[in-house]
């Protein structure tokens, strides 16, 4: 776990814990029942408890319970059950860093489990949970894709099969809007040389992607803009390779709607070459 990641685990953590502390408090304050839970060296009885909020979705009553289960039963039969259903209560509560900690860690201590798959595919929805917006860091959304992968490699007749597939391509289309918007970004600041490369970079790795005719489209443009602000020195090159992009353009895409701006892009390339001719055989 990179350093980052880490601090994040941390603070979550720490914001839970606050949490449960507020709620636990107002829990112990207002009912003395909780309390008695709590203060019970009865582990049945404390389990049982627990197990009575998470099933009503009262998550932070049943996790600072269940910590204590956790902690009590290390190495027992119970051990086992604890440790699945404290994942659960953390995803119960929305902290998905340590949901996802806990399920990866339940399914790859305990494989053999019937819960091991139920928890392997929880541990990848606590990462697709915390998968971000385009415009943000796809880090998360990157480590979801490998976990649903991972998943269906480990689990290929699983009934999540189908979820996983979906969820899988969800997100890789995720990556693409967020390749194509950063690529554009390049354009829009009129950064033309960068933008090209970015696009040609987008398509590269997202060959099927629904933006591939837009970013052909934007890599001619970009060249052009590139050429006309060029130095005079640096004109003919870049024109002509404006002209090679608009070949590749017309090759790829014939029936484009963008074709007459192509066109229009060329015939001004061609008018622009003969000009630089022109002003060389005059000097």
């Amino acid at each position: 776990m990179d350093r980052n990641r880490t601090h994040q685990l941390v603070a979550n953590s720490v914001i839970t814990a606050a949490v449960i502390l507020l709620i636990t408090g107002s829990l112990t304050t207002g009912c003395s029942e909780y309390n008695q839970i709590m203060k019970s060296t009865d582990l049945d009885y404390k389990y049982e408890r627990a197990m009575g909020f998470l099933d009503s979705n009262k998550c932070y009553g049943a996790l600072p319970i269940l910590e204590e289960v956790v902690s009590l039963t290390r190495g027992t039969e119970r051990a086992i059950d604890a440790q699945y259903h404290y994942a659960q209560a953390h995803r119960c509560v929305g902290d998905y860093y340590l949901a996802r900690y806990y399920f990866k860690m339940f399914a790859k201590t305990f494989p053999n489990d019937p819960r091991a798959e139920q928890a392997q595919f929880e541990s990848a929805m606590c990462s697709y949970r915390l998968s971000p917006k385009p415009s943000l860091d796809q880090l998360e959304t990157e480590q979801a894709i490998d976990e649903f992968q991972l998943f269906l490699d480990r689990y290929p007749t699983s009934t999540f099969r189908d979820t996983s597939q979906k969820i899988i391509n969800e997100l890789r289309h995720k990556l693409e809007v967020k390749s194509f918007e950063s690529a554009y970004l390049y354009y829009h600041t009129e950064q033309y040389k960068s933008a090209v490369i970015a696009f040609e970079n987008a398509m590269k790795e997202f060959p099927d992607t629904p933006y591939r005719e837009r970013m052909q489209w934007l890599i001619l443009d970009s060249h052009y803009q590139y050429a006309r602000m060029s130095t005079e020195r640096r004109k003919l090159e870049r024109y002509n390779d404006t002209i090679e992009a608009f070949l590749t353009f017309v090759a790829r895409f014939p029936e484009s709607q963008y074709m007459v701006e192509a066109q229009a892009l060329h015939e001004k390339c061609l008018r622009a070459i003969d000009e630089l001719a022109i002003n060389q055989t005059t000097q």
